[in-house]
């Protein structure tokens, strides 16, 4: 009975550890890759994974050539043939080996912000579209990122409309506005201080 016992708490021991390790499978990014902000080179990035960077694999789409990871403190999708994973002591391509290795299919919901209208007394918000991004109202918002100059911040990657800023990119609050602004690499962008998602970017 004893024996008997002590086997199956062996059992129960062995099947959580395997979904923990399932929950925490690490993989190794193989090259420098841009993390985008869905699985496709269409969407943009979000950031930037250097070779040899440790990253907490979620799941590959169906089909697994995009992957979902955690690196560095930034989430992102990343090509699947540029990780890998250690198996029995070496490292398998998550691309070729994906199903072998047990990892989870994911799929990739696009959010989209419902759409907001301004209220009457609201008029320096300017007219916000159904995918989240904005027109700035015409002079106000301008005149006051004009008259109030930031440093420009260094970022590696893409800057376009749905970019999610890091936290270590500091914005500044308009007075009596929603969105606060950033110069980054030289051009100044508008962003939701809520999700850090650029808004706007002044051409």
């Amino acid at each position: 009975m004893i024996l008997s016992k002590n086997i199956l708490l062996a059992g129960v021991i062995l099947a959580s550890t395997a979904g923990l390790a399932r929950a925490e499978m690490l993989a190794t990014t193989v090259t420098d890759m841009d993390l985008r902000s869905g699985p496709g080179e269409e969407y943009p990035a979000v950031g930037t994974a250097t070779r040899g960077s440790q990253a907490t694999l979620d799941g590959c789409v169906e089909g697994g050539q995009w992957c979902r990871i955690d690196v560095n403190g930034m989430r992102g999708w990343v090509f699947a043939q540029s990780l890998t994973v250690d198996q029995d002591g070496g490292a398998v391509v998550v691309e070729k080996h994906g199903r072998d290795l047990g990892v989870p299919v994911v799929t990739y919901q696009k959010e989209i912000a419902p759409p907001v209208s301004p209220s009457p007394d609201d008029e320096l918000v300017g007219t916000v579209r159904s995918d989240g991004t904005i027109d700035p109202p015409p002079g106000t918002v301008r005149t006051y990122i004009d008259a109030n100059p930031v440093d420009a911040v260094e970022y590696q990657g893409d800057v376009a409309i749905g970019t999610e800023l890091p936290q270590t990119v500091t914005v500044r609050t308009i007075p009596d506005y929603k969105y606060s602004y950033v110069r980054i690499n030289g051009q100044r962008v508008l962003v939701d201080p809520g999700t850090r998602r650029v808004v706007y970017v002044y051409n």
